[in-house]
């Protein structure tokens, strides 16, 4: 293909672009419903909302449609006079929504992290019996401190009522 040949955007490609900025929008207001929406229920975290993995949902088809607008340069010039900032503007925003995307991953995702962190633990509880007791290991267990002080207030009582008699 020779420099000057240009590829045209197509109407159907020409829809991804209107579908992205509604999508930002209608995901921003979403977030903002149902931030809203938790703080009555109790101020309640936005991940327990029972539709929160809906919100994970728009904004993965956010991020699908920023992607493929970014690879299909012939809408690049249309992503300049439809989106505010162009396409600078555009790559820097869907890497924050994708940097939103992994940091709230899915409910499935949560759960491998929880899942593989209680193997990491059960891998090394057998080092130490810390996991029973967590201020066991270098010093004194809580046990220990509380039974040693006992054991000083004990002298010094003895030691009053000694020096009393």
């Amino acid at each position: 293909m020779a420099e000057n040949d240009v590829i045209a955007a197509t109407k159907e490609s020409l829809w991804y672009i209107d579908n992205y900025v509604l999508i930002r929008d209608y995901y921003d207001r979403t977030v903002s419903r149902i931030a809203a929406r938790c703080i009555r229920q109790g101020n309640i975290a936005v991940e327990d909302y029972p539709f929160y993995p809906y919100i994970i949902d728009v904004l993965e088809e956010l991020c699908e449609t920023g992607d493929y607008i970014l690879e299909h340069k012939e809408l690049h010039p249309f992503v300049e006079k439809k989106i505010k900032g162009g396409i600078s503007a555009l790559e820097k925003n869907l890497d924050l929504y994708k940097q939103e995307l992994i940091r709230n991953s899915s409910v499935d995702m949560a759960a491998k992290k929880a899942a593989d962190l209680a193997d990491a633990k059960d891998a090394f509880s057998g080092f130490t019996d810390q996991a029973d007791n967590p201020t066991k290991g270098a010093g004194q267990s809580i046990d220990d401190v509380v039974a040693k002080l006992m054991a000083e207030q004990e002298k010094l009582i003895q030691k009053k009522e000694e020096s009393d008699e």
